[in-house]
């Protein structure tokens, strides 16, 4: 975690704390659900699968090969290379197929249904949340006096478990791709639903529709949400390597992205925290 002012961001004279999750084990925050699974169920001698826009399952993949565990990944064909490269430098067994998320998700199922494997869900599994909650709860305790939390959201098991650690005591703003609104048209809907799927951040935030279980918790704790654009998200990246060195993938610049673009406007004085949630990307440079 890291503090600086907004000024620095020209974001007036508010506080922004950066929750540095691209740092964690795996590159991003996933590691906390995928440990939360392979600690509180029983794995099968078949080990585990999961299916992942490629975060995920570097998670599953690194917590499997730290806890002696089989692990086999499918991730569909938008994955980054870095992700893939994550996944392969940790044992598992990886299927590259489809072309969306829902894709690698069906071929996984079949996987199940055919080894006996355990399953391990990107976000609609209560393990899963409760891992990604372990974040809500270390913010609150690194910095316990936010008014504010930024989180990305795709499938919404990260932004699910930090809203239900919270509870409301703060006020937790989902973000999302223009292209990929899917919390938002569950918002519009009542229900989670089917949203477009095309942005930068496509191995990271775009899921088809946010999970059943973190819905209620989202209708309950978080105060709203708001969307940025792809333009946004690369000069959120930009400014975040030019400013302070941080190396983050489209998805996990989403949340700076909102504060950057004015998307979400910070009261004078607010101490906003934004959760910087992967870094599974390679350099590039313009051509």
């Amino acid at each position: 975690m890291i503090e600086v002012s907004g000024a620095d961001f020209s974001l007036g004279d508010g506080t922004v704390v950066l929750k540095l999750e691209h740092l964690q084990h795996s590159g991003s925050f996933k590691a906390r659900g995928a440990f939360a699974n392979l600690l509180l169920r029983q794995v099968p001698a078949a080990g585990v699968v999961a299916a992942s826009g490629g975060n995920h399952g570097a998670a599953v993949a690194y917590a499997a090969m730290r806890l002696g565990v089989r692990a086999k990944i499918f991730v569909p064909t938008v994955s980054s290379p870095a992700k893939i490269d994550r996944i392969r430098e940790y044992g598992a067994e990886l299927v590259v197929g489809g072309d969306r998320y829902a894709d690698a998700l069906a071929a996984s199922e079949a996987w199940v249904a055919r080894s006996g494997a355990l399953a391990v869900h990107a976000y609609d599994q209560v393990e899963t949340l409760l891992g990604q909650g372990t974040l809500g709860m270390e913010l609150a305790a690194q910095a316990p006096s936010l008014d504010t939390v930024l989180v990305a959201v795709g499938g919404g098991g990260l932004i699910g478990g930090v809203a239900a650690w919270y509870g409301g005591s703060v006020k937790v703003v989902g973000v999302e791709p223009d292209g990929a609104p899917t919390l938002t048209e569950a918002f519009k809907a009542g229900c989670p639903v089917d949203a477009a799927t095309g942005s930068i951040a496509a191995d990271s935030l775009v899921p088809r529709q946010v999970g059943k279980l973190m819905f209620p918790i989202a209708r309950a704790h978080v105060d709203r949400v708001v969307l940025v654009s792809d333009a946004a998200i690369r000069q959120a990246q930009e400014t975040l390597w030019a400013s302070l060195r941080l190396v983050v993938e489209p998805g996990g610049a989403a949340a700076m992205a909102a504060l950057l673009s004015r998307s979400y406007r910070p009261a004078t004085g607010e101490r906003v925290g934004v959760v910087v949630s992967g870094g599974n990307t390679v350099i590039t440079r313009p051509a």
